[in-house]
């Protein structure tokens, strides 16, 4: 998983609240279970006017020039700004994959789905959740002003807006310390790697029948 320290990203606004993740990346792509590969059918259903199918290029398909993903003025961001209970539905983590897979790295919203939330964490994505009135304004000066860019910085827990305006939020420490160094369950697991190899070599010669 890749780490998170500090994020310079210019800000994409979807000014729709309760996003679920059948939006964020519809059900038909499910079928794969690896991590990358997602992020071209991120909100597929909203990004374009034909259906969507696993394997299709989509070079070949026609984009929705009224959404906001396919303004030109927001490629390449990497902050989404999103309103109430993003991330509600199921829980299928292929939602964060599809996020991080189209370059999303941090994603501020006024509350989140909590299953969602937690596996951001997991998969290298920063929720950020500030009141509803900072939320509102920082949509409307994003939506004002082309190539609007934060500056997130998750040791310090702050936002900083072009203007210089400095957002505070919270975070769990546990999640800041996996997010901070890149860590994701397997990789906590290998931290103890040493210790379970010395469990494993200890129990070979305690219980040899578990092992013949």
């Amino acid at each position: 998983m890749r780490a998170f320290t500090t994020l310079n990203g210019l800000v994409v606004p979807l000014d729709r609240a309760n996003v679920d993740t059948d939006a964020i990346i519809p059900k038909q792509f499910l079928k794969s279970i690896k991590r990358a590969g997602f992020g071209p059918n991120l909100f597929d259903e909203w990004r374009y006017l034909d259906h969507g199918e696993p394997g299709m290029d989509p070079a070949t398909r026609q984009p929705n020039p009224e959404f906001v993903l396919n303004f030109p003025r927001y490629k390449g961001a990497s902050v989404l700004l999103a309103r109430d209970n993003f991330g509600c539905g199921s829980s299928r983590e292929h939602a964060p994959w599809a996020l991080e897979d189209y370059g999303i790295r941090a994603i501020i919203a006024p509350s989140y789905a909590d299953i969602f939330y937690n596996n951001c964490f997991k998969n290298g994505i920063l929720p950020i959740v500030l009141d509803a009135a900072a939320v509102e304004r920082l949509f409307r000066e994003c939506e004002a002003s082309e190539g609007y860019r934060l500056v997130v910085d998750l040791d310090r827990q702050t936002v900083t807006t072009p203007g210089g305006e400095v957002l505070k939020f919270d975070v769990d420490g546990g999640r800041k310390h996996r997010l901070l160094n890149g860590l994701d369950d397997i990789g906590l697991t290998l931290l103890q790697a040493d210790k379970i190899k010395a469990y494993e070599d200890r129990r070979r010669v305690e219980a040899p029948w578990l092992f013949a």
